[in-house]
């Protein structure tokens, strides 16, 4: 790279300063929430005239019969495809457009995509509609300046990643869109902060665990058997062997932040007894005892770790607990299971990145390992492609949390360093 070809990179960047808080702020205005899924097309849309009007090739590809895939709440994805002068590697920005629920406590309206100084708020600003919009601005830039570039630039927009990615990019990986011979580098702009490369992520087992018991009338507890006292049992069990044996386990991965680098359980949810009656209900429940109690475990394991010791484990605590309660009944299901996935740092597509983030702001990036996975677990399972990261703008801890919001410098010095990257991995010298 020259210093005239630096410096003109630099200034497609800086020219496309607001175009970048523009798209950043309509990708926000498009309400993507996950579940259930909603604007998934029209999301797809817009990008697809964006990208058209810049010279790709777009296809919007629904992902029938994935999970939560309907006729109400289609599962849309949008891959383009621009092609460079002559052959060669391709390289694939992938971003998710869904966000997830609002949830409480904004001091701003979380779809107005409000800019405040150098920071645009808004549900998905940095997790990770400010990434893609990141992505588009560097792979316009980079063609800008060098339209007789070898290879092709692939960016998607998948669905789904916030409820595991199975309509999004496990169903692309499955139709051969991350196939090593299609794709050769791909980069995610999840918002791991613009000076860090992810390498990867911790595995995740979430399974449901169902304690049962016996139904009767809530005056007469004693001839019936709750089931949510069994439940406190587990609960009481975990909080007294399981955390504190975690807690002791630490991994070699360089997982972020400090506390991930030991195995974690959650209790997503709990629900015992009668169902619960629709908001405008205004009766009474009705006095039983419960016969039925359910909790939904989150269970991020180490790449030290083994998947099915894991499941061992907690059978181990469930079997205990059987043993010294009379009636203890219980049932365990899968619902999802990823194995830890971490890139070599010697990967081509690692150490680009690592020199362009050192040509932009000076000093060497540091090597991190995400806490929750993101759908390179599909690109390295499923599409069997090693070469794989994720590298972004925005503030890990801000993701899913009220006033989310991205910094508009950082998108530009990270647009910077992906156009970098372009250059170095399609421009042979």
């Amino acid at each position: 790279m020259t210093d005239i070809e630096e410096k003109g990179l630099r200034a497609q960047i800086a020219a496309r300063r607001g175009d970048l808080i523009a798209l950043t702020q309509d990708l926000i205005r498009i309400p993507t929430l996950n579940p259930p899924g909603r604007n998934y097309r029209e999301i797809c849309e817009y990008l697809q005239a964006r990208l058209a009007h810049a010279g790709f090739a777009v296809e919007l590809i629904r992902a029938r019969g994935a999970p939560g895939d309907s006729a109400r709440t289609p599962r849309w994805n949008m891959v383009a495809r621009h092609e460079g002068a002559a052959s060669g590697e391709c390289v694939h920005f992938n971003g998710h457009h869904d966000v997830v629920e609002v949830g409480h406590g904004w001091s701003r309206d979380p779809f107005a995509a409000t800019l405040e100084g150098d920071r645009i708020y808004g549900r998905g600003a940095c997790d990770m509609k400010g990434g893609i919009a990141t992505a588009i601005i560097a792979a316009e830039a980079f063609i800008a300046v060098h339209p007789d570039y070898r290879g092709a630039i692939e960016i998607s927009a998948t669905a789904d990643e916030e409820t595991g990615g199975y309509g999004g990019v496990a169903y692309l990986a499955e139709k051969g869109y991350f196939s090593p011979e299609r794709v050769q580098h791909v980069i995610i702009p999840e918002p791991l902060d613009k000076d860090r490369i992810c390498l990867g992520h911790r595995g995740v087992w979430w399974a449901e665990i169902e304690t049962g018991g016996r139904i009767a009338h809530g005056s007469m507890p004693f001839l019936g058997d709750s089931a949510i006292r069994h439940m406190g049992a587990v609960l009481a069990e975990m909080e007294e062997h399981l955390f504190p044996l975690l807690e002791g386990r630490l991994s070699e991965m360089p997982v972020v932040p400090e506390g991930a680098r030991h195995p974690t359980l959650n209790i997503n949810s709990i629900h015992g007894g009668e169902s619960e009656q629709c908001e405008s209900y205004t009766g009474l429940p009705a006095p039983c005892v419960a016969d039925r109690c359910r909790i939904v475990i989150d269970r991020r394991f180490l790449i030290e770790e083994n998947i099915d010791e894991v499941k061992a484990e907690i059978t181990a605590l469930l079997e205990r607990i059987r043993k010294r309660r009379p009636c203890f009944r219980y049932e365990i299901r899968d619902m999802m299971e990823v194995s830890p996935s971490m890139t070599d740092r010697c990967a081509p597509v690692v150490a680009t990145v690592a020199e362009a983030i050192e040509a932009v702001l000076g000093t060497a990036p540091e090597y991190v390992v995400s806490p929750g996975t993101y759908d390179q677990k599909h690109i390295d399972r499923i599409g069997r492609l090693k070469n794989c990261i994720a590298y972004g703008p925005g503030i890990l801890d801000l993701a899913h949390q009220p006033d989310e919001w991205i910094s508009v410098q950082d998108m530009c010095d990270s647009a910077l360093i992906m156009a970098l990257t372009l250059e170095r991995l399609l421009c042979p010298a």
